[in-house]
Parts: C-alpha cells; structure tokens; sequence
C-alpha cells in the first residue's frame, strides 16, 4: 500500500487552515486529481460522509469517504471506500505565527488499470499530487 507523508508551512492561523482543509466542498479547489465530492452529510463526530470522484493517470474512480477522526483545529482523518481506497489524515499545528499543515494518506488500489502501472510510479505521483495541493492550500490561506 502506497503512504504520503507531506508538510507545508502557512502563514495563516490554525482555525482558519483547518476549517478550509477539512470541509469536503473546498477539497477539489486544492486537490487536483479530486474532480468532484457531492451528497456530504454531517456526522455527529463533526466530520462527514460523502461521495467522491477521483481521477488518477487518466483513470476515473469512483466512490465513499467517512470521517472515522475528528479533532477540531487539530486533525482530521477520512476512510475512502471504491476503485482506490485510501485513509487520508490532516493535522494542523501551531508553528510560529502560522500553523504547519501535515497530509498523511495510505492507498490501496483496486482498479485494474492503475494496478499494471508500477508500484514506484504510483507512489512518486501520490507524493507530487500531496506536495501540489499543499502548495494549492498554502497560496488560497496567504492570499487572504
């Protein structure tokens, strides 16, 4: 199973990065590869359910996430089920006047196609798309 394991520093603070990052509807703005997240409820933990669309070296996948950790203005983590299954966690801290934003995700794949590609590969393209929507969350917080 492929892991990323990615940090980025914000000069934003923490309340503010964490309540972008862990509401599903902004997540395809700094995600590239997330084409679409839609039917989000609300969970009692204050994290959510939903559907998503993801597509990764040209192939579309399809399928579910729960929130199975929530922490407020600390950390998230979601449980994805479908074509790529995954766990993906954010961590937000204090880090100066900023705050230190840690993505954290853990893929298991399940579609054919991807499966024939080359295990290295799909991990060096995990590892960039992780350091691009870092960048993407980073230049969204500053520019406010």
């Amino acid at each position: 199973m492929p892991r990323v394991n990615e940090s980025i520093s914000i000069n934003a603070p923490v309340e503010k990065v964490f309540a972008y990052v862990e509401n599903p509807v902004n997540r395809p703005e700094f995600w590239p590869s997330l084409v679409e997240v839609k039917d989000i409820e609300r969970l009692p933990n204050g994290g959510t359910k939903l559907r998503w669309v993801y597509k990764m070296a040209s192939v579309r996948a399809e399928g579910t996430g729960e929130t199975i950790e929530y922490i407020p203005n600390k950390r998230v983590v979601d449980h994805n089920k479908g074509g790529i299954s995954s766990t993906i966690a954010w961590s937000v801290e204090p880090e100066g006047d900023g705050t230190k934003v840690t993505f954290e995700g853990d893929y298991d794949i399940h579609l054919p196609v991807l499966r024939k590609l080359a295990l290295s590969f799909l991990v060096r393209l995990n590892e960039q798309e992780a350091k691009t929507l870092l960048t993407n969350i980073k230049a969204k917080m500053e520019a406010e």
